[in-house]
């Protein structure tokens, strides 16, 4: 009882503490959530009709794309360049894939295995013939395909296949199952675009009309009264006027994400004189050691020259264009430089130390001969090599060793100007010294020997032993340093009117970009600023707001951007001042317009019309419905006077025809009928139906509006 009356007495306490608990843990969870959601926003690369694309999602697919471009073109690793085109690439066609992929979805349409499977087999597809799987005659080889599926599945079961070919194995079937997946987008694409296309139809009425209107030319005379014989002054125009103008033509103006102005300055550091000098002071003793017979590889290594000396003589497509128009003309032994060329700010020395000719392409075949030890090895392959002079076939000796010998291909392409090692250097030395038709010997220090069958030689060209020493004119760390210092000086403190009125005495320039979109890759056309670009486009930042210093491109440009205006998605305003000289610009001609047809109100004949002011008549000949017409006198294209003509009898006269470039009268003369062509009506129909088929050239950009596109990258990248 004395419990009882505890809580009794105390209850309006136990229930606030209660509360306060309950409180808590719905606090908790509230917070938890929000974490979480803002984690997610955070993560967010994009939104495509409302879904949201996650950054780690977005990120695979890039590492498809990367991976297949790895594999096909046979390179480690892509530049900073070639790696935003992949992005770009990635990200264009995922988006293309999900605005079809969402309307096929409502209709129903989907490609299914089998369906996919006999696409392949059809090879109807022109990504099959960009595909290793082709025949002599490039087509593709659904043959190939499936013994390259079947020899994937047995190199992968087998223990005792090396690592190393397994690991090309499963990179080319990587590449492959990608080959699919583009392959099933296309062919789910094309079903979309055939449900279109059977939309696009015409009919015989309109088949008649476009026949007539093609084949009937016309002479006419013509009075052309031009816009510009009303001076612009004496033309007043309201805001009245403009918001009406800019209500009718609303949809030009709809702005489909969001654009920001900017103004910026662009410091870009360059070498001072004592840079420049010290340079020359190096280059100069780089000279002095190869005339004096340096070993080249050694003093183009310890220059940090861009042009690696290669030790097998390269062509000179592998050669900067300024180093091999030098060599075209240099004779053996001779050495030019230091000179300095502005194409790439370097400064060069090259020396000429051999000149040979060798075949660009190769085809060989290769026997990797089996042994327990170097020494049996040996002796196995000098078996092999024995017994194919005697004249047995490759193929036979091949079969017996268990190996593929069929023949490949190597280009100067796939090796000039690489680093490699000796082995590999000697390897391609033995090759292209070899004739078409021998067979020799190779040894692979220490690491196997190999018989080496060249089939074809072809394109002989000349390749160079050359010594290269070409070397940036870059700025050291004191005069960035200090330029530095004075740009951020310069900045300090000062608002927007200050930089402006201020920044041409210290020897800046404050610059102007309008519309800039969080689509793009940098600011100001300088590398590595997305810095920046995160700034400009941050919800904080405000119109007028200057921005940190940045240090961006390649450690050689110093940038602070100001905000100068936002242009929201959606419909831009009217008074936007590039609008509004648009919109007033229109209003203009509307009322000369008027003004000039007022002035032939009344009139019937051109010659009645060539008494307006400035008014000129002329002859034209050959006018169609369906051709172009074109007013010299004007300088402008003028449908309306096509179109005009369509509906007029010979004699027959027209006033006030409104055109582009001024108000015209015209009269047709004659009217002529190309009794040579006949008419055919399927051909016209399919001629319409193309026509037709032209219109949907916009469907993408309509579904992208459509999906509500959101491309957040600019975040990561």
């Amino acid at each position: 009882m004395a419990a009882l009356n505890s809580v009794r007495k105390h209850g309006k306490f136990l229930v606030i503490i209660v509360a306060l608990a309950l409180f808590a843990f719905i606090a908790e969870e509230f917070v938890r959530s929000l974490g979480y959601t803002q984690n997610e926003r955070h993560q967010r690369v994009g939104q495509i009709n409302g879904e949201n694309i996650s950054i780690q999602d977005y990120n695979k697919l890039v590492d498809e794309y990367t991976d297949v471009i790895k594999f096909t073109q046979g390179v480690n690793n892509l530049t900073d360049y070639q790696a935003t085109m992949v992005r770009d690439q990635a990200w264009q066609s995922f988006v293309q894939q999900q605005l079809i992929q969402h309307e096929c979805e409502a209709l129903g349409l989907c490609v299914t295995d089998s369906e996919l499977e006999r696409y392949i087999q059809s090879g109807e597809s022109s990504l099959l013939a960009g595909t290793p799987f082709r025949t002599e005659d490039g087509k593709f080889d659904y043959s190939s395909l499936q013994r390259f599926k079947e020899q994937y599945d047995q190199v992968m079961e087998d223990a005792e296949v090396p690592a190393d070919t397994k690991e090309y194995y499963a990179n080319f079937m990587t590449y492959w199952k990608f080959m699919e997946k583009q392959l099933r987008q296309e062919l789910l694409a094309n079903k979309f675009q055939s449900i279109l296309t059977a939309s696009m139809i015409s009919n015989p009425v309109a088949a008649k009309q476009n026949f007539e209107g093609r084949t009937t030319e016309n002479d006419i005379l013509l009075c052309a009264v031009p816009y510009t014989s009303i001076k612009d002054a004496d033309i007043e125009v309201s805001d009245k006027e403009l918001k009406a103008k800019y209500e009718e033509m609303k949809e030009l103006f709809k702005n489909t994400q969001e654009l920001r102005d900017i103004k910026y300055i662009d410091v870009e550091v360059v070498a001072s004189k004592a840079d420049e000098a010290a340079i020359n002071q190096e280059m100069n003793g780089y000279a002095a050691a190869l005339q004096e017979g340096a070993e080249p590889a050694k003093v183009v290594r310890e220059a940090g020259s861009l042009v690696a000396y290669s030790v097998l003589p390269i062509g000179t497509k592998a050669l900067p264009r300024d180093i091999a128009q030098q060599i075209d003309s240099m004779s053996i032994g001779e050495q030019k430089g230091p000179y300095y060329y502005a194409g790439d700010n370097t400064m060069n020395i090259v020396r000429l130390i051999s000149h040979t000719v060798v075949p660009d392409s190769v085809q060989f075949r290769q026997l990797s001969i089996p042994g327990k030890s170097m020494e049996d090895i040996q002796q196995r392959a000098d078996s092999v090599l024995a017994v194919l002079r005697s004249g047995v076939a490759i193929d036979s000796v091949a079969k017996n060793l268990g190996q593929n010998v069929t023949p490949v291909w190597i280009t100067s392409a796939q090796y000039d100007g690489q680093t490699m090692d000796e082995t590999n250097r000697l390897f391609i030395q033995k090759l292209t010294s070899m004739n078409a038709g021998t067979t020799e010997k190779f040894e692979m220090a220490g690491q196997g020997v190999a018989i080496l069958n060249v089939t074809d030689r072809r394109n002989f060209i000349d390749k160079y032993n050359v010594a290269v020493v070409k070397v940036p004119v870059d700025f050291s760390k004191e005069t960035y340093s200090a330029a530095y210092n004075k740009f951020s000086s310069f900045i300090a403190g000062k608002n927007v009117a200050d930089l402006e009125a201020e920044a041409q005495a210290a020897g800046y320039t404050v610059q102007s970009r309008q519309a800039i979109s969080s689509a793009e890759h940098n600011v100001a056309n300088v590398s590595s600023t997305r810095e920046a670009m995160r700034w400009i486009f941050n919800d904080d930042t405000e119109v007028g707001d200057v921005s940190p210093l940045y240090e961006c491109g390649d450690n050689d440009h110093l940038l602070v951007v100001i905000l100068d205006g936002i242009h929201k998605k959606g419909y831009l305003s009217w008074d936007d001042e590039e609008i509004k000289n648009f919109l007033k610009m229109q209003v203009v001609q509307d009322k000369k317009a008027a003004m000039l047809q007022e002035k032939m109100n009344g009139m019937t004949t051109v010659k009645e019309a060539k008494t307006i002011s400035e008014a000129f008549t002329d002859t034209m000949r050959h006018i169609s419905f369906s051709g172009m017409t074109y007013v010299p006198h004007i300088g402008a294209m003028e449908p309306a006077i096509a179109g005009a003509v369509s509906t007029m009898k010979q004699g027959d006269t027209k006033m006030g025809i409104r055109g582009n470039g001024g108000v015209y009268a015209l009269q047709i003369l004659s009217q002529n009928k190309q009794n040579d062509v006949k008419y055919d009506q399927k051909a016209e129909e399919q001629s319409l139906t193309q026509m037709l088929m032209r219109s949907l050239q916009s469907l993408s950009q309509d579904l992208y509006l459509k999906a509500d596109v959101q491309d957040n990258r600019y975040l990561f990248y």
